[in-house]
């Protein structure tokens, strides 16, 4: 049944059309039909760039008899982790009983109910004692099912129980941050640091250890009040940057940075290039001055990520073929004239849609700063292409696209927020108040859905139906991993429009969301960054900058080199188009005279509007 997974949008699940797996793609009528069989299911889960998943594949997934097999005495399910994170989380959860070695590809068995009751990682065609093969795990729990069925049940409800437990988040409300709550989160994160190679690990380990960006504690360290109140803390970030950039862990071809180093001094990494981890990179290098970086990145993603479409794929491969075989590595191992006759890795071509929210907004933030319009047109492009073919007919939206085809996922809290808080940039950085009036909205729409009942239960109303009508949900993880999380993701969204002037509602909104994590936060800095980074954020006063005139204006070049909460570059129609739209940082605010005018406002009090470049220059650092 090939064809079941030959028209998705997952690449992923694309790649597995053609094997004698007989595959069903996620939803509903794979477990109806394990419950007409009254066989277990076979939940296999990975991503189109994982590299071991491509192993498992080929010794196993595309064998006629280990397929056989697993037709025989299952149903097959194949799911990307990058279309269905829950479906991910959720079963990420229920290995973690059975295997400390979490990853992927990942192989869960589960009752026709859904209910998990055995899982694993990668298994080998033939056995490497102590790991089976795959082949013998597919038999022991075909005889576990059929002459221990009672066993086997059993383990399924105590471990459904306790997933439905790790679901649940009790906890109420803590304090807001204090700016010394937030140095004191910051010293904590720079003691991880690795002040041999920079980055977060620990000084004279063994080297075997893996090195990731991890973006979101960078970012929480450059915070303006974290550079102001703990600088020693501050710097661990850009001397990580700087150890990355010098590393083999960039691209020295095309500037891009790949997914890890193996090893602690950031060397041989792991090559497949995610849009989450370069968007990130382009505001950790703006911050840190490396404006030639930040262009580098942001071109990469224009050059190789974004789709003719206009939205950003997920990710470039690890693998590609060179003389006729599978290689990892190779092609990157090249210089540009090598690579130059080479196929270059697959790229991923799903739209997921809050990562390219990430990128819109880092493309918006970069081209507004290094004055690059190539790179607020790829985000303009971008921005309508999800907005075209990532949105439900009933305006709701939706996890992914492929080729603008609608993926069946639902979006996640995380799509919204990461989705409006990159509209929100690129509103600021274009004039074009389209963008943050659709912002507004996706933020309107989920922020009933993001709530806390009287028991502290996180409840979102985006949950994917099928694990939702098996009783199974994802545990309630908010801690921001490549990425923020979506609890990060919808605060940040909320204070970009309240900076915007949207309104002291999407302040509270923003608040409720960092007080319910404020807490676990500060105890956790490198699991919470982007939500210490927003807690930064409530924990100063903003400043907020807008400026009326043209992109070619000298005013609007001085206001390029401010550093600010927001910065707005808008016509005069535009400003007040934006006021009507009800963004109050843009009422009254318009051309002095009929030349540029700057707006240099504190707490949403402006000063004096200014025309002079040099007198806006010299407020730069004031």
């Amino acid at each position: 049944m090939a064809s079941r997974l030959a028209d998705t949008v997952s690449p992923y699940l694309r790649a597995h059309a053609d094997n004698p797996v007989a595959w069903f793609p996620w939803g509903a009528e794979a477990f109806a039909e394990a419950a007409r069989r009254d066989v277990p299911v076979l939940v296999s889960i990975g991503y189109s760039t994982c590299h071991w998943c491509h192993v498992m594949a080929r010794e196993s997934f595309a064998d006629a008899d280990t397929a056989a097999e697993i037709n025989r005495d299952f149903v097959a399910i194949k799911v990307d982790r990058e279309e269905h994170p829950e479906v991910d989380s959720a079963y990420m959860a229920a290995a973690s009983a059975f295997t400390q070695n979490l990853g992927w590809p990942l192989t869960v068995f589960t009752t026709p109910d859904g209910r998990p009751f055995y899982a694993g990682t990668y298994w080998p065609p033939q056995p490497h004692p102590p790991m089976p093969s795959f082949r013998q795990v597919l038999a022991a729990v075909h005889e576990a099912w059929s002459e221990r069925r009672a066993d086997v049940e059993g383990t399924s409800a105590q471990l459904a129980e306790a997933l439905a437990s790790l679901g649940v988040s009790r906890r109420g409300a803590d304090a807001l941050p204090s700016s010394d709550d937030l140095a004191i989160a910051a010293g904590r994160l720079a003691t991880l640091e690795d002040v041999e190679f920079g980055g977060f690990g620990t000084a004279g380990s063994r080297l075997d250890i893996p090195k990731f960006p991890t973006v979101p504690a960078l970012r929480f360290l450059q915070a303006p009040l974290i550079a102001e109140t703990a600088p020693e803390a501050s710097a661990v970030a850009l001397r990580a940057l700087d150890a990355m950039i010098a590393s083999p862990l960039r691209d020295p071809v095309d500037g891009g940075f790949f997914r890890y180093a193996t090893r602690r001094d950031w060397t041989v990494p792991h090559f497949e290039r995610m849009l989450t981890d370069n968007a990130g990179l382009i505001d950790v290098a703006l911050d840190a001055g490396k404006d030639a970086v930040a262009a580098d990145i942001a071109q990469f993603l224009l050059d190789t990520l974004q789709q003719p479409s206009g939205g950003f794929g997920a990710a470039q491969d690890s693998e590609s073929w060179i003389d006729g075989e599978r290689s990892e590595g190779g092609y990157y191992a090249r210089d540009a004239v090598d690579r130059e006759p080479l196929e270059p890795p697959a790229v991923d071509g799903k739209v997921i849609t809050g990562w390219n929210g990430l990128a819109i907004g880092a493309l918006a933030r970069a081209g507004l700063r290094l004055d690059a319009p190539a790179l607020l047109d790829g985000a303009r492009r971008a921005a309508d292409a999800v907005l075209e073919s990532n949105v439900a007919p009933d305006g709701r939206l939706i996890r992914a696209s492929l080729d603008e085809i609608p993926s069946r996922a639902p979006a996640t809290i995380e799509d919204y927020g990461l989705l409006a808080d990159g509209l929100a940039a690129l509103a600021a950085a274009t004039g074009e108040v389209a963008y943050a009036v659709r912002a507004r909205q996706l933020v309107d729409d989920i922020a009933p859905l993001v709530r806390a009942d009287a028991g502290g239960e996180a409840v979102d109303a985006s949950r994917d139906p099928v694990l939702a009508a098996q009783g199974l949900r994802a545990p309630a993880d908010e801690s921001d991993g490549t990425h923020p999380s979506g609890r990060s993701a919808l605060a940040s969204a909320a204070v970009s429009l309240w900076l915007l002037g949207a309104g002291e509602s999407y302040r509270a909104l923003a608040e409720t969301l960092v007080q319910q994590g404020a807490a676990a936060s500060i105890a956790q800095p490198m699991a919470h960054g982007s939500l210490l980074r927003v807690a930064c954020s409530l924990a100063t006063p903003p400043r907020q900058l807008v400026v009326v005139g043209g992109p070619s204006d000298p005013l609007v070049a001085a206001a390029r080199r401010m550093r600010t909460d927001v910065t707005a570059i808008v016509s005069a129609a535009a400003a007040s188009a934006f006021a009507r739209a009800g963004f109050e940082l843009f009422e009254g605010k318009g051309a002095v005279g009929g030349v540029a005018t700057a707006y240099d406002c504190r707490s949403f009090a402006c000063r004096l509007p200014v025309t002079d470049a040099a007198l806006l220059d010299a407020a730069v650092e004031s």
